[in-house]
């Protein structure tokens, strides 16, 4: 009979684990949490400072008899969930629920599913880090708060079945931020100057782009670029500088929570839930042949990018061997600098370098072998050495302008030979520097000058997302995938083409969060929040107190809002559509989408049509009514009645005047109108004009 009981979270761990341990070791799971807050209630106790009421979760109740039988028998009972505050508290408590002895309960973690690794955890049984644990516990407290209290508000003002969440909500609020910045964005001119040249005594030719004076000069205008040519007419064109230099190009750090997403979402275009659940799955354990079940990689919820010296050491030996001397890195990549690091955990790195991704392909599927690939070049790419260029910049002088033309070429491509993200990197310079000199002059032959116009910030993608909300210090590694995925299951946020679109839904709750709980969207704030809970990891701030001083504000803003945001809610708009089936009016109802038309007569006549809300402006293709319309994920744009007849769509909303300089449509930007044609560029702010009209 086995004397000793393994506790872990996943039945996907227990295999793998057991095989490493041997027959006096019995190894179970717990399936996750056992124990939390009810989800009828607040589960929290105001009155009494606080105090958490934990409950079995339903389903659990036979999980738990299970392992308090087997916990009964066992000499020692180790706790082996993940090694982050999540797991933490679930160690503490199974250590509550199982009602054993708690002489014998030990607290082990590991940072990898490996033999070496889950023995050596066993020889470092430790206590429970409490600490950890009340971390965890405020953070799900604060949530439960903002939760509990936020979301029946605004089922009342909006519609049922909405949420708001502490880090969600300002997830919403960034992206509409984003989103504002874009509709009110006035493209800008400018222009490009490049010229060809032909250098004398060779059949070379060198290309160089316009710079300015001493000064870069930037083109704004026709106008500005047709002095500068005229300027140029005829003038003798001088090699003034050649400068030949090298350029390194540093190896990558290992990947990190974040990093893993965002180059994941890059490179493979995978969501960020898709990689944490195919990363989950590598770290369990995968069936390999001639080795059995094994953990691949490390655990894939950190935001260290610490390497272990036995990990380091195998990389420079795997690396001198497969590659060569030259190619092992002189320098250890530094941590990540500015804020606090989980350091119990290492970057996401292979458990065995020497475990190429081509070896064990037949092992994985598809986007298992593609995730695993990435992984290990990157940790390989990130103790190799660097990548070094060969830079040539070759300034040209003419009539006191000046013109640029620079190049790089590979002369040694240390961690590029295993990771290079950018195959232009590789390229050649066409330079010819061999045949340039000081004061050389040059053979004028062409030139290309090109109108452009500067772009609005991009829409967020969901890598772009979480970069953002790691530089704010918002959220944590483990909560950037459930965030983005609950934002956009409650269609708050549509996902096309990669970005994240607000909904119409979106932009009603994030307008109420702003204005009822401006500090629960504020960006600092919830940044705030997380170092505090940092200090509660590390023992300087009791848990307890980061609650008491948020609660009662929160409490405060809840009463004010339902009292003053009477005028938000929305009532049913009654309109001049007829029901077909009954011959009521039909009214506006809010749905998952939106707007929709739905007869009063409900539940007796289930008739619905979509809503078409007029904005009082006429189509500029065909004369009838411009009215709000939606993609199929919910994105707001504005079209014609008479689609799909008429092909006019618009995302910003068009406006009834018609442009003063080419007669085209003019769409809403913010306080100004802009013509639609970028051509044209015509801008006029909205209170000029209603000041002319008046």
């Amino acid at each position: 009979m086995a004397k000793y009981l393994v506790i872990v979270e996943s039945p996907a761990k227990v295999k793998t684990i057991k095989k490493f341990l041997g027959s006096n070791y019995e190894v179970a799971a717990s399936n996750g949490h056992v124990r939390d807050l009810p989800k009828s209630q607040l589960g929290i106790d105001i009155e009494n400072d606080y105090e958490p009421k934990y409950i079995t979760i339903r389903g659990k109740g036979d999980i738990l008899a299970d392992l308090r039988k087997k916990a009964k028998k066992a000499e020692k009972v180790y706790l082996a969930t993940d090694p982050d505050r999540e797991g933490e508290a679930i160690s503490w408590h199974l250590a509550h629920a199982l009602k054993t002895d708690e002489k014998k309960l030990y607290r082990i973690s590991f940072n990898e599913i490996t033999k070496n690794a889950v023995k050596e955890s066993i020889k470092h049984a430790r206590e429970i880090d409490m600490g950890l644990v009340d971390a965890q516990q405020a953070r799900r407290m604060l949530d439960r708060m903002v939760g509990y209290k936020i979301s029946p508000l605004l089922w009342v003002k909006v519609k049922r079945g909405l949420s708001a969440g502490r880090v969600q909500s300002v997830a919403l609020r960034i992206i509409c931020d984003r989103e504002e910045e874009i509709n009110s964005f006035i493209p800008e001119e400018y222009w490009t100057l490049e010229e060809d040249f032909h250098i004398p005594g060779s059949k070379k030719n060198i290309k160089a782009k316009f710079y300015g004076k001493d000064r870069k000069i930037n083109i704004s205008s026709k106008e500005q670029l047709d002095e500068i040519l005229a300027e140029l007419e005829d003038a003798v064109y001088t090699v003034e500088e050649v400068k030949k230099g090298q350029r390194i190009k540093n190896s990558p750090r290992p990947f990190t929570t974040s990093t893993l997403q965002q180059e994941a979402a890059k490179v493979l275009n995978f969501s960020t839930q898709k990689t944490m659940r195919l990363a989950q799955q590598l770290y369990e354990g995968i069936e390999i042949a001639g080795a059995g079940t094994v953990g691949i990689i490390t655990y894939l919820r950190t935001d260290s990018t610490r390497i272990s010296e036995e990990a380091e050491e195998s990389a420079r030996e795997y690396i001198g061997t497969q590659y060569g001397q030259e190619y092992i890195s002189e320098t250890i990549k530094a941590l990540k600098g500015n804020k606090k690091i989980q350091d119990a955990h290492e970057a996401i790195r292979p458990t065995d370098i020497a475990r190429s991704p081509v070896m064990i392909k037949e092992s994985l599927s598809r986007d298992q072998f593609r995730l695993y690939q990435l992984i290990w070049k990157r940790f390989v790419a990130s103790q190799m050495s660097e990548a070094v260029y060969d830079t040539v910049s070759v300034k040209i002088e003419a009539n006191g302008y000046r013109f640029t033309a620079s190049g790089s070429k590979l002369s040694f491509d240390g961690f590029m030979s295993v990771y290079a993200t950018d195959e232009q990197e590789k390229e050649s310079s066409n330079i010819p520097v061999e045949l340039l000199e000081k004061g050389k002059v040059l053979e004028y032959k062409d030139q290309e000058a090109k109108q452009h116009f500067t772009q609005p910030p991009a829409h967020y993608t969901e890598a772009a997302l979480v970069k953002t909300l790691e530089e704010l210090g918002v959220g944590r590694p483990s909560t950037y995938a459930p965030t983005i995925t609950t934002i956009i299951a409650r269609r708050y946020v549509a996902k096309e083409n990669k970005n994240l679109y607000v909904t119409e839904i979106g932009e009603v709750v994030n307008a109420i969060m702003k204005e009822a709980f401006p500090s629960i969207v504020d960006l600092s704030f919830t940044a705030n929040v997380e170092m505090l809970l940092d200090k509660v990891e590390e023992g300087s701030v009791n848990f307890k107190t980061v609650i008491r001083n948020f609660y009662p504000d929160l409490a405060e803003a809840v009463e004010t809002a339902e009292r003053e945001l009477e005028k938000v809610k929305i009532e049913d708009e009654v309109t001049d559509v007829i029901c077909e089936e009954c011959g009521k009016n039909m009214v506006v109802k809010y749905g998952p989408h939106g707007k929709f038309l739905a007869c009063p007569g409900f539940p007796d006549c289930r008739n619905t049509k979509p809503y078409l809300e007029k904005i009082g402006v006429s189509c500029p293709f065909c004369q009838k009514e411009v009215v709000i319309r939606k993609t199929k994920k919910g994105r707001k744009y504005y079209g014609c009645e008479d689609n799909p007849n008429c092909e006019f769509m618009s995302w910003q909303k068009p406006s009834a005047h018609k442009c003063d300089k080419c007669g085209k449509y003019m769409v809403e930007k913010g306080s100004r109108l802009v013509c639609s044609d970028e051509q044209c560029g015509y801008v006029i702010m909205k209170k000029e004009l209603e000041n002319s009209e008046n």
